[in-house]
């Protein structure tokens, strides 16, 4: 009994075995392959992706159309309490034209046949309105929303990525069979080939920060003391300024460095107090990466990110590195009168001179006109602020690591973004204590263009390029037609000796030459 159930067991897995094999070797092969494409190239606006797919059938397959697609999608995903939702959002879908000439007839690939099939595609440099179609707060904000955003968690290189956040390009050749029902057809192959972009981002104006953007911090104060115990010596102010953009090479392996100007001011206790000395200036990015499961109608990096919590869940993730700053270097301090000091052109006393004394009303003692002056000193020994302030420049040379970690451009999309901020710790030293203000500057990365411009596939003019071009021409000839013509008397040259005019023997000898010349 038990032999024949082992018998029938053993029959069942070879058949099962069999069926796996047939249905890996009826399953038709399908490939893409790029032209001079390998794993860490990068691609930017106007770059060319062009190659082939190819189809190697094991067997006939019927089928209706075939698609060829470039397709930009970014995920994200929000780990709620309940259950984590999921969110994707294709923003661009280039669709390759298939030619009918290029289908068999009848349309089956037949088994042992190569079938090749050539795309081209070129990365665009914006997308189309339908691509955020959410409501937004302003046209700034959709503006950024139709840019297309770089490749974010695909590089070789940390890029600050969470695993809540994804964008994606990747074309797609799909071969569909159409239902006899008219429904949806049915996808019977598919291929896919990622490919990273990295998209020119051209420079912003810089930011309007407030004080109810948490994520900044442009100005910093301290009261400063010589010792712990001692008192206050004065206060210290640094203000910084956004500064320019770091711009990366097409490729992303380069980008060049920025500067920080920084505004340090000092208001001493005394105006015998000395500003401190800056001793060291350090710095460190942070990548912000915010991520949401709906529609980012505002940018996320400015004001309250969650208190704006709406009904979609929403996210931020930080990550951050060190950079380098360059010598401090000089600073020279600067001082300066105090707007009251200006206006008080120096110092006031409230104490009643001797000649006022003497005009006090009758019956007034001199206990009591000595009363009335040891009131003021009472108030002069209150100390007066000092009525100068000193000011210093500084400049902080910022290099971003590239080398190490892979830097994305700042970019605003529907349902992410990446935001950076560059942290600048400035070191003083007043006396024997040290204090430190840190500073947090919105720092923009952008990509600098790649002067591609499609040179050997230039597309032909537009009807309004042309028409432009015939109306150049047509003006050109038609002011030619119409500018005014001088009629000149010719100029004739006499070639003479001094200013007398030629003679009748001048004449004989021009004559005798002729006939000399003549007869020879």
């Amino acid at each position: 009994m038990s032999s024949t159930a082992s018998s029938q067991y053993s029959k069942a897995a070879t058949l099962g075995d069999y069926t796996r094999k047939l249905s890996m070797m009826s399953k038709p092969s399908m490939n893409i392959y790029i032209n001079n494409h390998y794993r860490s190239k990068v691609y930017t606006t106007s770059s060319e992706v062009s190659g082939y797919v190819t189809i190697n059938p094991q067997s006939d397959v019927w089928f209706d159309t075939i698609q060829i697609v470039l397709l930009g999608t970014s995920k994200t995903r929000i780990d709620a309490v309940n259950i984590p939702q999921a969110t994707s959002h294709t923003f661009l879908k280039l669709t390759m034209p298939i030619p009918e000439s290029s289908y068999p007839v009848p349309r089956v690939f037949e088994a042992g046949m190569n079938y090749t099939i050539p795309f081209t595609f070129v990365i665009p440099s914006t997308l189309t309105l339908n691509a955020c179609n959410h409501q937004v707060a302003n046209s700034s904000i959709q503006e950024h929303h139709i840019r297309l955003p770089p490749t974010v968690g695909s590089w070789e290189k940390d890029d600050f990525a969470p695993d809540m956040s994804r964008v994606q390009y990747v074309i797609k050749a799909r071969v569909y069979r159409d239902e006899e029902a008219g429904g949806p057809g049915t996808k019977i192959m598919e291929a896919g080939q990622e490919i990273k972009v990295l998209p020119e981002v051209p420079e912003d104006a810089p930011l309007n920060i407030t004080k109810n953007d948490d994520l900044y911090t442009m100005s910093k104060r301290k009261t400063l003391r010589k010792t712990i115990l001692s008192p206050k010596s004065g206060k210290v102010t640094i203000t910084a300024t956004q500064p320019s953009a770091a711009m990366l090479s097409p490729d992303g392996q380069t980008i060049t460095s920025t500067t920080v100007p920084l505004t340090l001011e000092f208001e001493p206790v005394s105006s015998d107090t000395l500003p401190p000395k800056v001793t060291g200036v350090s710095g460190k990015v942070a990548a912000v990466t915010y991520f949401s499961a709906g529609g980012i109608n505002h940018y996320p990096n400015l004001k309250d990110w969650q208190r704006s919590f709406g009904s979609e869940g929403r996210g931020s993730y930080s990550g951050t590195t060190s950079v380098s700053t360059g010598p401090v270097g000089n600073i020279r301090w600067s001082p300066h009168l105090t707007a009251q000091a200006r206006r008080d052109s120096g110092y006031s006393s409230e104490t009643v001179s001797s000649s006022d004394s003497d005009h006090l009303p009758a019956g007034t003692t001199k206990k009591t006109s000595t009363s009335a002056t040891v009131a003021p000193k009472k108030s002069k020994a209150k100390a007066l602020p000092s009525p100068i302030y000193h000011t210093a420049q500084l400049q902080v040379p910022v290099q971003l690591p590239t080398q190490r970690r892979t830097f994305l451009p700042t970019f605003h999309s529907c349902i992410t973004s990446r935001v950076y901020v560059l942290w600048i710790t400035v070191s003083v030293a007043s006396g024997g204590a040290t204090a430190h203000l840190a500073l947090g500057v919105p720092l923009q990365i952008g990509v600098s263009p790649s002067g591609l411009r499609l040179d050997h596939t230039e597309l032909p003019p537009s009807f309004e390029e042309v028409q432009a071009q015939e109306e150049h021409e047509m003006a050109q000839e038609a002011d030619a037609y119409l500018s005014p013509h001088f009629m000149n008397v010719p100029d004739v040259e006499f070639h003479r000796q001094g200013d007398a005019l030629p003679g009748y023997a001048d004449l004989m000898l021009g004559d005798h030459h002729r006939r000399t010349v003549a007869a020879h």
